[in-house]
């Protein structure tokens, strides 16, 4: 399996698209600490833009790579190697190249800015280590999505929607169940269905480490008095956890019975 991750990592490393993905984020840490001149500024700033555009990178991405890589797997396929090495070694290796272009790439102009002296570098972190871990989750969720469908359009059609459900579409649907139930108690229902998505789950997170869950009225004390406390982080830290784990085991499974 390591060879595979090796293969499949030092191949995207050398693909344009993976120097396209770290200079993008060099050039927003930049600009973003010379528009805002305070890392606090810049981080609140950045968590809107990580949020949406990490999720929708490594679904495209993920299913991207699995294509084009199709005829290499099928020839993997025909020698004693175990599937589950092919299809972890190649998971790991296009999520473990986008989660270091984007610490990296972050990371270096942030770093260079004081961000070692700065209060905000716990913020900081908490932006990359969420940022990592929806990399990982939307790579594990484009693979299952590619392993299911053998006509690229209807699996990029169908990453592209889930992306869009995930980031956009399930927070309408939330807020307007709030509003048609806000007559019986919410806490509970509110807890569940952020942590039924991990978009919204990061954000939530990164919102009350950055101390501005005000902005989120009566839900946001909700979030405040669970996610807030060290129980709450430790649990929402577990439900990412799981949110990477389960696609991770359904994409192993997918591929054992899979007929190549």
């Amino acid at each position: 399996m390591l060879k595979i991750l090796k293969y499949s990592f030092y191949d995207l490393m050398r693909s344009r698209w993976s120097y396209v993905y770290f200079i993008f984020y060099l050039l927003l840490g930049f600009v973003l600490l010379f528009l805002n001149n305070d890392v606090s500024k810049a981080v609140i700033t950045l968590m809107n833009i990580i949020i949406v555009l990490v999720p929708l990178i490594a679904t495209i991405f993920g299913v991207m790579y699995y294509y084009n890589s199709k005829e290499f797997t099928e020839l993997l396929l025909a020698q004693p190697i175990k599937r589950t090495s092919i299809f972890l070694g190649q998971y790991l290796g296009v999520s473990g190249s986008l989660a270091m272009s984007l610490v990296l790439g972050l990371g270096i102009p942030f770093t260079l800015y004081g961000l070692l002296k700065s209060n905000a570098i716990w913020d900081f972190s908490l932006l990359l280590v969420t940022g990592a871990f929806l990399t990982f989750i939307f790579t594990a969720l484009a693979f299952n999505i590619a392993l299911s469908n053998e006509n690229k359009i209807k699996g990029f059609g169908y990453a592209v929607l889930l992306w869009l459900f995930l980031a956009v579409i399930y927070d309408g649907i939330f807020l307007i169940s709030l509003i048609i139930f806000e007559e019986y108690p919410l806490d509970t229902f509110s807890l569940v269905s952020t942590m039924l998505n991990p978009i919204d789950l990061s954000r939530t997170l990164i919102l009350l480490k950055l101390d501005i869950s005000a902005l989120l009225g009566y839900t946001g004390a909700v979030f405040k008095k669970f996610f807030g406390t060290n129980f709450g982080f430790i649990i929402s830290m577990g439900v990412l956890m799981i949110w990477t784990i389960l696609p991770v085991w359904r994409m192993v499974h997918k591929a054992k019975r899979k007929d190549f």
